[in-house]
């Protein structure tokens, strides 16, 4: 079951709450979508479902993270940082929606003030009905800062760079142990 976060909750830096979970994604945005095949079976379902709501996949692509909870629940904070040292950027985040299902894991977040782009990422684990196992980033963005639209065209590349490199490391964090 999809748990979504009341309107109160947070305040979020566009209006759109909650449209990774539904099609099609809002006009006027970035668009994202990458899936990326993880493993198979149960054991590689769980551990990937795991790695992607506790975080752990975040971190081991190199970003930071800060949360108010052990693993993503809807209306939790968290920050998540990117770059290194001086250039080091914070990008502040509230969990929007979570899926803790049979064949479905994963979490959604949307920006808060402060944070380069405006608008919301989610991160699903899903175990198709042959057994296959898949992380699909999905998300809508624009920039929100002077130095994310001088940056023009380059965000979008470089989100298509981290979803790839999160897809890399749930593959890995997908191998049962």
């Amino acid at each position: 079951m999809t748990r979504l976060i009341g309107a109160g909750r947070a305040t979020l830096t566009y209006p759109d709450r909650g449209a990774t979970a539904r099609q099609p994604l809002p006009a006027g945005y970035h668009h994202l979508r990458h899936r990326t095949r993880v493993g198979h079976g149960q054991a590689a379902f769980e551990a990937a479902g795991t790695a992607v709501t506790t975080f752990l996949a975040h971190r081991a692509s190199g970003m930071s993270v800060r949360s108010e909870a052990a693993a993503a629940r809807p209306g939790a904070r968290v920050d998540v940082g990117i770059g290194l040292g001086p250039l080091r950027i914070t990008a502040p985040c509230r969990v929007i929606w979570t899926a803790y299902e049979p064949t479905r894991v994963g979490f959604a977040y949307g920006t808060l003030d402060g944070h380069p782009e405006c608008g919301e990422e989610s991160f699903l684990v899903e175990r198709d009905p042959g057994g296959g196992v898949w992380f699909t980033v999905t998300a809508f963005s624009r920039p929100a800062r002077w130095y994310t639209r001088l940056a023009g065209p380059a965000i979008p590349f470089l989100q298509r760079c981290c979803a790839r490199r999160l897809g890399r490391r749930v593959r890995e964090l997908a191998v049962p142990a």
